[in-house]
């Protein structure tokens, strides 16, 4: 008997450490290292990246993972100035150009990834007389930050559904004094824009319904004295890193099915700094600095577990992910180079609600769970525990 119970504890072991917590998964670069690569944007099984073209400058590249002759390489936009900052939705890539001076807008169409076809959103140059950078897309709605003649940035949204005929508005607040703040760094998901705004004096998170356009209702949904910074959105979930002080950014995430109410929690809070959060259905991702160099962690939002997608000891940073595809840049290699994998398992778990049994919160019911009950079936989990008895 004691036997029996030495084996299972010992199967229970084995089983225990093939959980979610220790998968490693397999990773690939978009291509072989030859130019400096940066900022990738993930959507549909597609990568699209600034690379660094030397005398040339930067261009927007990317690779469709998906397609029928997949991998399929293609070039977004090879304009003679530099073209940074890719942001992907579908078949549709925004960027900012600085082709006339400053940074502008662009929009290209990549439905037919061997012939792009690139547009300024505002086609009146006259319009452009100040920068228009760090560009956000979803659907037919594009949105940016816009330094105006103040020398204050503020989000700018346009309705591209007609690429000759670009509906653009500012995103603006009730108040005037907002007028003479900061809003940066936009993110779209549908009918929401989220940023963030430092009008309370520090770096907060606010939130518009880009569905009133010129009239948007907005609400600040992370008010804390706290900073919080670079705002991810997908459905009711938000995340973004939140600053406790000397650099040790955490990274928090809020439930906003309440716009009134909202849920916030801390998805991971450690003496490292986690930074640079990207979100897609229940996962998110980010770059994290615990293990001494920069790694790219996950959380699962429904089964409320973490997870480890790179263990290399080279700096892996600036993640961005779309359904199981999570892309990075990669120092492994030099220049630094996109890499990607596509995440599988127990670590992308979605079940409705806890399944009975379900001791390891993988939303399924296996060896694992037993395992995991059989290691702990002689433990007494009395309060007091003056009231186990040998």
């Amino acid at each position: 008997m004691m036997k029996h119970q030495a084996e299972i504890i010992c199967a229970a072991s084995l089983l225990l450490g093939l959980g979610s917590s220790g998968t490693a998964f397999e990773v690939f670069p978009v291509q072989e290292p030859s130019n400096l690569q940066q900022r990738p944007a993930v959507d549909n099984g597609k990568i699209v990246w600034q690379q660094d073209m030397g005398s040339n400058g930067w261009d927007i590249y990317g690779v469709d993972l998906l397609g029928p002759d997949a991998p399929t390489y293609f070039i977004v936009d090879v304009f003679q100035f530099d073209q940074e900052q890719p942001a992907l939705w579908n078949d549709r890539v925004v960027y900012q150009d600085n082709s006339y001076g400053d940074w502008d807008v662009y929009v290209s169409d990549i439905s037919d990834v061997n012939n792009p076809v690139s547009y300024l959103i505002t086609p009146n140059e006259q319009d452009y007389l100040n920068d228009q950078t760090n560009p956000a897309i979803h659907g037919n709605t594009a949105a940016w930050q816009d330094e105006f003649a103040s020398g204050d940035w503020d989000i700018v949204a346009a309705d591209i559904t007609e690429p000759n005929a670009t509906y653009v508005y500012p995103v603006q607040l009730t108040d005037e004094d907002h007028y003479y703040a900061n809003q940066q760094s936009p993110a779209i998901y549908r009918n929401r824009l989220i940023w963030q705004d430092n009008w309370l004096g520090d770096w907060d998170i606010a939130s518009a319904d880009l569905w009133l356009k010129t009239s948007p209702l907005d609400q600040f949904l992370s008010a804390s004295s706290l900073q919080q910074e670079n705002p991810a959105v997908w459905g009711d979930w938000i995340v973004w890193q939140e600053d406790f002080g000397d650099g040790d950014f955490d990274i928090y995430a809020a439930d906003i099915s309440d716009p009134e109410d909202p849920v916030e929690f801390a998805l991971v809070s450690d003496t490292a700094a986690q930074i640079n959060p990207a979100i897609s259905g229940h996962l998110v991702v980010w770059q994290d600095s615990r293990n001494g160099n920069w790694d790219i962690y996950g959380y699962n939002l429904i089964t409320r577990q973490e997870f480890q997608i790179t263990t290399n000891s080279a700096d892996q940073t600036n993640p961005a992910i779309s359904g199981s595809l999570v892309a990075w840049e990669d120092s492994r290699a030099v220049p630094i180079t996109i890499y990607y994998t596509w995440l599988e398992g127990d670590v992308i778990a979605d079940c409705p609600s806890r399944l009975t049994g379900d001791v390891n919160s993988d939303c399924r019911v296996d060896l694992t769970d037993y395992a995991l009950l059989a290691q702990e079936w002689l433990t007494c989990a009395l309060d007091p525990i003056s009231a186990c008895t040998n």
